[in-house]
């Protein structure tokens, strides 16, 4: 098996990165200007101590440095970046968590200092950029569960099988995770009109939003199935969007972005909302394949489950606007603007997290999550206004009955800074749905214009209650009806 080791290929600022590093451990090194490589049978210098009357410190943080896209390649104000993933990585990239598969290329070694940095969309840094950000959206939510692992939905009996990352997994504008398969699959095509392959294994949007079905699977694993309303299915693909807005206001250098783009309002443009940038504009849509900040209602949209899903996702980007609205108003005298904007978004991601949790196994609706959210909400004492955010933006939406007018709110006059204000003085905890009649909740999912997770065959003919169960999938658990029907049909 071939390994591909790292060339010292890094750019002038990650050079001087580096050069610093190696200084604080009292090693002397060559300037980050660096002559050409030596001949490869040539020994490299022998690095000189360098004297330090005080030992320093070493923090306990074993990891490694990984070139990434922290959006996609067409999003030009943050482009290709240095992110560190504080964990033991193998050779692959692979952990005890994530294996990455890319033939003819992996296994990708380390450099020379314990780095995966390669030149930007050379196969080598697919494979990397790819597994970092798997590895970082797992990471996220495992820091959400409380530092505790997530299995995978086959995770069950002692099992401990990883997921597998394929960058280069086929031709198509898609990608996809399949349980069957233990895989994130991450697809090619070259668009319309165009030479350049697009490879959807460089946008984080779309790599954490597979991450995020890979995550919900094992949390809720009847969730995916076709057989659930379709608002079941919309909170898999909202899910899988709200992974990726979280994950880039869990870093500090996508947070300060965002603030100075927006001058610290979520409304105003940035690329925080705007989701696969690149993927969208190769198909026509000049502001991302979806987009997090929108206005869309359920009476807009109807059992196709893509729609629905902007529908909730909306709802949940507009309470993290008021949030953040309401924290900046309280704290903005007193902590950088950047640093509100993290701290609310993992409040945010915590409650969702532990609202989805508390959710039923199967057939949840739009109504579930947000009744647990608010009672998530109540249970660790956030602000009232907290939860009148949360009721007001799913009652717009028409997701639930407000149990208050919301004149305030409509007439643009409701007070942001009150962290007892509620409207009427009721705190409620439970709301209703808005119309129990809805096609989003009645009909059958249309999961045609969904990822291509939504559209994998094991999840559409696999009964709820199996995919509920956990455990390995198989062929002939996708087959099990068929082979059951010719069962019945060769034995009269």
């Amino acid at each position: 098996m071939t390994i591909h080791q790292s060339e010292p290929q890094l750019m002038q600022d990650e050079l001087e990165i580096v050069r610093a590093r190696e200084a604080e451990r009292g090693l002397a090194v060559p300037s980050a200007r660096m002559p050409r490589p030596r001949l490869r049978a040539e020994a490299p210098p022998t690095p000189q101590p360098v004297p330090r009357p005080v030992p320093l410190p070493v923090p306990p943080v074993a990891g490694h440095r990984f070139l990434i896209y922290k959006q996609d390649p067409s999003v030009a104000e943050l482009g290709a970046r240095i992110t560190f993933v504080p964990s033991v990585v193998l050779n692959g990239p692979a952990d005890a968590r994530i294996i990455t598969d890319l033939p003819g290329v992996t296994p990708v070694a380390k450099g020379v200092n314990g780095d995966f940095v390669f030149t930007p969309n050379s196969p080598q840094f697919d494979a990397a950029h790819t597994f970092a950000v798997v590895r970082e959206t797992l990471s996220m939510y495992e820091r959400i569960n409380g530092g505790n692992p997530i299995p995978f939905a086959w995770n069950v009996g002692g099992n401990t099988d990883r997921i597998t990352v394929k960058p280069h997994a086929g031709q198509g504008a898609n990608a996809f995770y399949s349980r069957t398969g233990k895989s994130l699959n991450f697809l090619s095509f070259v668009p319309q009109n165009q030479t350049q392959t697009l490879f959807t294994c460089r946008s984080l949007d779309i790599v954490s939003h597979e991450t995020g079905h890979s995550v919900l699977d094992g949390l809720k694993p009847g969730w995916l199935a076709g057989g659930n309303p379709p608002q079941t299915g919309g909170l898999h693909e909202a899910f899988g969007d709200l992974s990726a807005v979280f994950l880039a206001l869990a870093q500090a250098d996508q947070a300060e972005a965002v603030v100075a783009l927006s001058r610290a309002n979520l409304h105003d443009r940035s690329f925080l909302p705007e989701l696969a940038e690149q993927f969208g504009k190769a198909l026509g849509m000049p502001f991302g394949l979806r987009n997090a900040d929108n206005d869309l209602k359920l009476s807009q949209v109807s059992n196709e489950v893509h729609a629905i899903s902007q529908v909730f996702t909306g709802a949940i980007y507009d309470i993290l606007a008021d949030i953040y609205v309401f924290e900046l108003n309280r704290q903005r005298k007193t902590k950088d603007l950047a640093v509100i904007l993290m701290e609310v978004a993992d409040g945010l991601a915590h409650l969702l997290f532990q609202a989805i949790l508390a959710a039923p196994a199967t057939k949840a609706t739009f109504v579930d999550v947000a009744n647990k959210m608010l009672q998530v909400s109540a249970s660790r004492h956030d602000p009232p206004i907290y939860r009148t955010f949360i009721r007001n933006r799913f009652a717009v939406r028409e997701i639930t009955l407000s149990p208050t007018p919301m004149r305030e709110l409509m007439a643009g006059r409701m007070t942001m800074t009150d962290p007892e204000y509620t409207e009427d003085g009721r705190d409620v905890t439970e709301v209703q749905v808005h119309d129990e009649h809805s096609a989003s909740l009645r009909a059958e999912q249309d999961r045609s214009m969904c990822c291509g997770t939504m559209q994998m065959p094991e999840y559409l003919v696999i009964d709820p209650e199996r995919l509920a169960q956990r455990g390995d999938l198989t062929d002939e658990d996708i087959l099990r009806h068929e082979m059951d029907e010719l069962h019945r049909a060769f034995t009269k």
